[in-house]
């Protein structure tokens, strides 16, 4: 991978991002990655490879405290996070975007389509984990965990991505609050896909069916992968990416 980019921070911190140029017309693309994930997995990797092969731009970022990014993961939450995507995009890209986002990728896509409305031509959500330091992490904590995140300030989650437990802090559960969509109506109303897993043992079939009930778009199309799980990274998913993204550029045009 290529030496990337920083974007300086206010607070002194930087941002990593590798810019992918093209030559087609239409929306830049920007990838938004998962929790715990960043801009080398393998839909990020194949990402580029479609970017390169249709000569589309394509812009994809660490959020603060992963990958080549500086901070501390501890540190990090929705807020710090959604802050780093809007500097992307708009210190580093210009015109019409498209966002990927993958599993909290598609929270985080959804909540700067609510800020930057008049850049987001379109969006692709994988396995779009709206809500889930709430709906999918405190809620179906035990009483146990709930007191020592509050207790201690943090709880060590095993996972099944990285030998290394996750650390889920206080600070990311309560801030996670601040920014909570599925209550009320998601004024987003650009043409938004989706590529759901129905045996996504993170995100269930039906919390991302909440979020598209909840988006104001009328242009929201949904394909759900009867045994797809939560990567959806193998090739028949990463060819359905491509030619979901293809189909979405061209319905939005030059």
């Amino acid at each position: 991978m290529s030496e990337p980019l920083r974007l300086l921070r206010p607070d002194g911190q930087t941002i990593a991002y590798l810019k992918t140029a093209g030559t087609a017309t239409g929306p830049t693309v920007v990838w938004l990655s998962g929790f715990k994930s960043d801009m080398s997995g393998t839909k990020a990797m194949a990402l580029d490879a479609w970017a390169r092969q249709c000569g589309q731009p394509l812009v994809r970022f660490d959020y603060f405290g992963h990958g080549q990014s500086s901070g501390d993961f501890r540190d990090g939450t929705v807020t710090r996070w959604l802050d780093d995507a809007l500097a992307v995009i708009d210190e580093a890209t210009a015109g019409p975007l498209v966002l990927v986002g993958s599993s909290m990728g598609g929270w985080i896509a959804t909540l700067a389509a609510l800020r930057r409305p008049e850049r987001i031509a379109g969006m692709l959500l994988i396995a779009p984990a709206a809500d889930f330091t709430e709906e999918l992490m405190w809620k179906a904590m035990p009483d146990d965990v709930r007191r020592e995140i509050v207790e201690r300030g943090v709880w060590h989650r095993p996972s099944a991505y990285d030998p290394d437990p996750y650390p889920i802090t206080r600070g990311l559960i309560e801030d996670g609050r601040r920014h909570l969509i599925l209550g009320t109506p998601i004024g987003v109303r650009c043409p938004v896909r989706v590529l759901q897993g129905m045996a996504d043992p993170d995100v269930p079939w039906r919390h991302a069916l909440r979020l598209i009930e909840r988006l104001e778009s009328i242009d929201v199309v949904v394909e759900l992968i009867k045994g797809g799980d939560h990567r959806l990274s193998t090739p028949a998913d990463i060819a359905r990416m491509g030619a979901v993204l293809d189909e979405l550029i061209r319905s939005i045009g030059p």
